[in-house]
């Protein structure tokens, strides 16, 4: 008799373990959203950026028209300070994306210098080429940032 009531306790514990692991209520974590003065600096910044890329066509002509010394004040001058404008933004995106943000801007000063060096050489091709690259890492991290038109809206 007191074998069978060590076995039937030993059943009972394993039944009460099971039934708490299986049973203990799990708490959902929100998925991690921006916070508003996340969203009021990158709305800040993002313009500057913004205004850099609408910019594309003018580097373009003075790649093509080999206007090399303009080449250079320009990716030293706006470009240079939408890159910087990128790092700014950086700490300011959600964990998950800061690690690819901070890789495009590694690559964007990359093919600046690519451009830069182009530019020295009068190689017009290789310009044309890293200028197509450096703006399309421009693309990649605006579509990072958040869409802040409705918060803006909302508030």
């Amino acid at each position: 008799m007191a074998r069978q009531r060590s076995i039937f306790s030993l059943i009972l514990v394993l039944l009460a373990t099971f039934l708490i692991s299986c049973g203990s209520p799990t708490t959902a974590s929100a998925p991690p959203t921006y916070t508003t003065a996340q969203l009021e600096r990158i709305q800040g910044y993002a313009p500057d950026i913004q205004a850099v890329r609408d910019r594309a066509d003018e580097l373009k002509k003075l790649i093509q028209t080999k206007e090399w010394i303009n080449v250079g004040n320009f990716i030293h001058g706006p470009i240079a300070e939408a890159r910087l404008t990128m790092t700014y933004i950086t700490p300011n995106l959600l964990p998950k994306d800061q690690p690819t943000a901070r890789q495009i801007t590694k690559d964007l000063l990359n093919h600046l210098v690519k451009i830069d060096q182009a530019a020295s050489a009068g190689n017009s091709q290789l310009a044309l080429n890293n200028y197509q690259a450096a703006f399309a890492d421009i693309d990649k991290f605006l579509q990072l940032l958040p869409d802040t038109s409705s918060q803006s809206e909302a508030g």
